[in-house]
């Protein structure tokens, strides 16, 4: 029997490392076998392009060569960690998805969503996540947190603009797929936050 395919996604700060934790345990606890990865990355190769595509040495890294890398270490990331796990039962547990590249590379950098969309159905024939958990806070409130963690990499050297874009991206997307979205406000207190998820989760679960 085929695992549950679920994605995580939101902007810079809303906290998706400590909730993805969060998410495997709860999971794990309810009798799921939980394979936990992230993009662009997952695999030995994606990581290596991950790093290219972080690198805030790279600035002039044009917006076709980002989306291009972006589905390159996904097509890798697909072919040798989650599709497999899914063959083998196990529940995948993705850090941002495609749907990242359509607010990041579709609304954050205006490339055009229907280039984006032939690259997916490319890469992914039908593939698409079961459940995508979109954390959620006001844009200047998640740079803020983002911010505590060190130097910025190249993403987050965007402006302001660029980030309030892509929340507004990924909103679109939670209107326009309300069938596996689920938007999660991020911005309380994260026992609040937790409560939310656990809430989804126990109804997938049933």
């Amino acid at each position: 029997m085929p695992g549950l395919f679920i994605t995580v996604e939101g902007g810079e700060g809303v906290g998706k490392s400590s909730n993805i934790a969060f998410i495997r345990k709860f999971l794990e606890d309810s009798g799921k076998t939980v394979l936990s990865t992230r993009e662009p990355g997952g695999t030995t190769l994606g990581e290596r392009i991950r790093a290219l595509l972080l690198d805030a040495r790279h600035d002039a890294m044009s917006d076709d060569t980002e989306l291009l890398l972006m589905f390159a270490a996904r097509a890798q990331h697909l072919d040798e960690v989650i599709r497999p796990a899914l063959a083998r039962g196990e529940w995948v547990l993705c850090d941002r998805f495609t749907d990242a590249t359509y607010a990041y590379q579709g609304s954050g950098r205006g490339i055009d969503t229907g280039r984006i969309a032939q690259l997916e159905q490319w890469v992914q024939g039908n593939l698409r996540p079961d459940l995508t958990l979109l954390l959620d806070m006001p844009v200047a409130e998640g740079l803020a947190r983002a911010g505590e963690r060190g130097a910025p990499d190249r993403f987050e050297r965007e402006q302001l603009e660029f980030f309030e874009r892509v929340r507004t991206g990924y909103l679109a997307l939670a209107k326009a797929h309300p069938e596996r979205y689920r938007v999660i406000d991020s911005a309380r207190a994260l026992e609040d936050v937790q409560a939310q998820i656990a809430a989804v989760l126990t109804e997938v679960l049933r």
